[in-house]
């Protein structure tokens, strides 16, 4: 498989693959492929998927000719960026996933840390990508890199974490003093990220757009 991401702010990738080569999506994913590509859906693994409030389905497009081109588009202005999985696994926050090669696996992970589970709102239920080959993540607004060394921490609002190697460490913090938690307007927790690995982080996560334009939406009044 080949590939070229283009486009911004509604970046798509395009992907080349050869006879036999498949490539599997979230549904809608799918922006405009060449006719000798096949689709398949498949609910393989979408119990947990329904779980944590995802689409149960998964498409499979596979290609019956050489040199076939199908290309996905994001759902949010942002970044498409390319993962490979064989070098390590991924901790990509649940609605991430774009598109993979087939040799990619996913499953939904859980959060074991107490605080992580009951404040960790989006930061609670993550997506760990895994497997060989290269897997496709949508970033919300801009994308920033980190490497944190061992033991090294930073403090991120939880939204804006959009995913972690599986050899950083991901826990929830309280936000000291009561007026801060009140007044503050950053929330009560944040997420502590420990090293060491590579984190990425968004700094335009959908459910802060929503929260920002929410006062700006005419509301319906009653006679």
């Amino acid at each position: 498989m080949k590939y070229e991401i283009k486009c911004t702010p509604f970046p798509v990738v395009e992907c080349r693959i050869d006879r036999g080569e498949s490539m599997i999506t979230e549904g809608g994913s799918m922006v405009w492929m060449t006719p000798q590509i096949d689709m398949e859906t498949s609910g393989k693994g979408g119990f947990a998927r329904l779980f944590s409030g995802e689409n149960i389905f998964r498409n499979v497009y596979t290609a019956n000719a050489d040199n076939q081109l199908i290309a996905f588009g994001s759902s949010f202005p942002g970044r498409i960026m390319a993962i490979d999985v064989s070098k390590t696994a991924w901790i990509m926050q649940k609605r991430s996933f774009l598109a993979a090669e087939s040799g990619v696996n996913f499953e939904i992970t859980f959060q074991k840390k107490m605080g992580a589970g009951i404040f960790g709102g989006e930061g609670f239920i993550m997506q760990r990508i895994s497997g060989r080959g290269i897997a496709f993540v949508e970033i919300d607004g801009e994308l920033i890199e980190y490497t944190l060394q061992p033991g090294q921490q930073i403090v991120v609002d939880t939204g804006n974490v959009a995913g972690y190697e599986e050899s950083v460490k991901m826990d929830i913090q309280s936000v000291k003093g009561m007026k801060n938690k009140l007044f503050g307007g950053e929330g009560f927790f944040n997420t502590i990220l420990t090293g060491p690995g590579k984190i990425l982080l968004q700094t335009m996560p959908v459910s802060s757009f929503a929260q920002t334009i929410i006062p700006y939406i005419p509301q319906s009044s009653s006679n």
